[in-house]
């Protein structure tokens, strides 16, 4: 069994970055360190005196500590990291855009007063696990030992237990809707129509391979990857990698596994 340390340091650098920023988060506000409320998305401080931070700090809030809490770190821990070692392996700029993309869909429905959440952390994190349970539907998914289902409704599922332990739902729901909104673009969109209008910017794949994060450029096209960096007419932030093969048989439930150049 390898030790905490050596489990922290086999994590894809995304996923990291993302679970480490929200436990700091959470532990500065616990210890007193860090009012909340200094980084919450409250609309008026940020247009009117100009609290531009809150547009990226209150993603990284997942609340106190609590049973919720952990639960969302864990999410972090299995789900990101399913998605960054899985569909996106070797290509970080692809997760690390599918990151941006899904903050700045959450940020943009959250500046609608029936949307608005002053923390979009728990929101990033719906996501993760919605675009996961689109990649695997049919994986087999245990809930808290109690009830065997899909992973297509895992989300669903997760959203209502949270709703019946007194959570807010609209967190869960934007998730779920930002996370639809990236899959649509990248996987049913170009399914259907062979056009992608959401590949990995120049600039996201520069910055990877400025600061070295994760797999190089040059070793994602050496791999085989079609479109993995944004540079193919069909290729998108899924459109390169295979899942895993499902291992139960039904189909009702397909998900995206293979190639749109195939």
């Amino acid at each position: 069994m390898s030790s905490p340390g050596e489990y922290y340091n086999s994590l894809p650098p995304i996923t990291k970055a993302y679970g480490t920023l929200c436990l700091l988060a959470t532990t500065l506000a616990q210890l007193g360190l860090l009012a909340p409320i200094h980084i919450a998305l409250i609309p008026d401080l940020v247009f009117k005196n100009f609290q531009v931070w809150r547009l990226i700090t209150n993603l990284f809030f997942l609340g106190g500590f609590s049973i919720n809490f952990g639960i969302r770190l864990l999410m972090i821990a299995r789900y990101g990291v399913l998605l960054e070692k899985g569909p996106f392996e070797r290509r970080t700029a692809d997760f690390l855009w599918m990151m941006i993309f899904g903050s700045l869909t959450l940020l943009v429905l959250s500046f609608i007063p029936f949307f608005w959440t002053p923390f979009l952390g728990v929101s990033l994190v719906f996501m993760l696990l919605y675009l996961w349970s689109r990649e695997f539907p049919n994986a087999n998914i245990s809930l808290y030992g109690l009830v065997n289902l899909k992973a297509f409704y895992l989300p669903w599922a997760m959203l209502a237990l949270d709703v019946i332990f007194g959570s807010k739902i609209m967190p869960d729901l934007l998730g779920i809707i930002a996370g639809h909104l990236y899959y649509f673009l990248t996987v049913l969109h170009p399914l259907a129509t062979g056009k992608n209008y959401l590949k990995t910017p120049k600039w996201v794949n520069k910055l990877v391979a400025r600061f070295r994060i994760g797999a190089p450029v040059a070793a994602v096209r050496q791999a085989g990857g079609v479109g993995a960096v944004g540079s193919g007419t069909g290729g998108g932030a899924y459109s390169s990698a295979r899942a895993p093969p499902e291992s139960s048989t039904n189909t009702a439930f397909r998900g995206r596994s293979y190639r749109l150049t195939d």
